[in-house]
């Protein structure tokens, strides 16, 4: 028999809920697929179930306390934290979801997964009015904005007399959550993702600089999405708020024409293009050399029009053969006439994707953890994507452009392989139509 998980750790932590008990059919699944599963629990979960089942389902034994360090040679909550390939919490109750959000560390649980490197998912269970409180639903954007995986709680009866969203995802959900992540295909393995990000900035003197709101968030999930997925990434970044995600080559562009020159050497080597940073319009004519010192009670700078980044790009990738192209997506960020001005852009800037966001909407804007985006190919509207973490936009985002680039690259295949067979009996090939 096939084991999936076989050779892979599993960290289970198990929080203080009353769906505790479903951790224990969660962790025999996770044995059964191969996995060696190190349990953690919580105090509040061992009022529900003993730690003893948990370590006669596992074969191993159970941590509760940070401080009950059985091995002198290990510190075990940081042992444990690197030798798993994946962690789940099952059940997560609201108060283990806000620990991990805000990186408390107050018990084993939450100090070992504050100290792991692997992927995380979350099984949420609780009432639900708490899983509709604001606080949790921004805890819970949060951390999926940092790549945390959650299987949604489901809608039934739940422990406290309520029926609504709120109970735990059955174990076998849960177990092919955590299969189809660690054994997931990598669509992008062997490719190359350009990636930009963050907001250029257009000095003035060497201490003031014009520049907009960008935080570079949209584009590290892009580049921690396309790492997931197998790809190698390239993150051009400008300014950004926070360091950038790790496991991918960053390059460094301050200004639109230092961004321009790291994109443009870097595009025949790229497979997809993710043009993600906010590049200003416009820089000052002049830069001074020294600090401009306050004089007069006005002061007039003179602006010019910084290079179209994308557009340029789209030039370039007209030039080239059929082949030989990598697949662009660009980013239109309006207040206004959202679709006119995304379509606009797409066609004349020769982009293959637009993703499009109104920045004035709440939820949206620069800077915030999630977004609201519609996704424009040459037909119109492709897909809105509603309010969401920004990672899961991203994921939605590449997966729509892999599947398509895909199907091109098939449609591309077949018209060559007509015309090759019309070639070799020496009949024409069919027409094609206008396109």
């Amino acid at each position: 028999m096939v084991k999936p998980l076989e050779g892979k750790t599993i960290l289970l932590g198990i929080t203080g809920g009353i769906a505790a008990y479903k951790a224990a059919t969660l962790c025999s699944r996770l044995v059964s697929l191969g996995a060696s599963v190190r349990v953690i629990m919580t105090e509040g979960a061992t009022k529900f179930i003993a730690p003893l089942t948990l370590q006669s389902l596992s074969r191993h034994a159970v941590a509760t306390d940070v401080f009950d360090e059985r091995d002198p040679s290990i510190v075990q909550h940081i042992d444990w934290a690197d030798s798993a390939d994946l962690a789940v919490v099952a059940p997560a109750t609201a108060n283990a979801i806000a620990k991990l959000a805000n990186g408390i560390a107050d018990d084993m649980l939450s100090t070992t997964l504050l100290a792991i490197t692997a992927p995380i998912v979350v099984a949420p269970a609780m009432n639900v009015h708490m899983w509709e409180h604001p606080a949790v639903i921004e805890n819970v954007n949060k951390l999926a904005s940092r790549g945390v995986r959650f299987v949604e709680p489901g809608t039934g009866q739940l422990a406290c007399g309520y029926v609504g969203k709120g109970r735990l995802a059955e174990p076998e959900e849960i177990a092919a959550s955590i299969v189809g992540f660690l054994a997931r295909p990598k669509p992008l393995a062997e490719k190359r993702v350009l990636i930009t990000a963050g907001g250029t900035i257009e000095r003035i003197d060497p201490v003031r600089y014009v520049t907009n709101d960008s935080s570079g968030k949209m584009g590290y999930a892009f580049a921690e999405a396309a790492r997931e997925l197998g790809a190698e990434v390239t993150l051009v970044c400008a300014r950004t708020d926070g360091p950038p995600p790790g496991g991918v080559a960053v390059v460094t562009a301050e200004s639109a024409e230092e961004m321009l020159e790291a994109v443009m050497s870097r595009l025949t080597e790229s497979d997809y293009i993710v043009k993600a940073a906010a590049v200003a319009d416009y820089r000052p004519l002049h830069r001074f050399d020294a600090k401009i010192k306050k004089s007069a009670d006005t002061l007039t700078l003179e602006l010019v029009k910084n290079p179209d980044i994308l557009q340029t790009i789209g030039e370039w990738k007209a030039a080239r053969p059929a082949g030989s192209r990598p697949y662009v997506i660009g980013f239109a960020a309006e207040t206004n006439d959202l679709e006119k001005h995304a379509l606009d852009k797409l066609h004349r800037k020769k982009c293959d994707l637009i993703v499009a966001n109104d920045v004035s909407a709440v939820g949206a804007g620069f800077g915030s953890e999630t977004n609201i985006v519609s996704v424009y190919g040459a037909e119109g509207l492709v897909e809105n994507i509603p309010q969401t973490a920004k990672r899961l936009v991203a994921e939605r985002v590449l997966a729509i452009a892999i599947d398509r680039a895909n199907r091109e690259t098939a449609a591309s295949g077949l018209k060559q392989a007509s015309r090759n067979s019309g070639a070799a009996s020496g009949s024409p090939a069919a027409e094609e139509p206008p396109q």
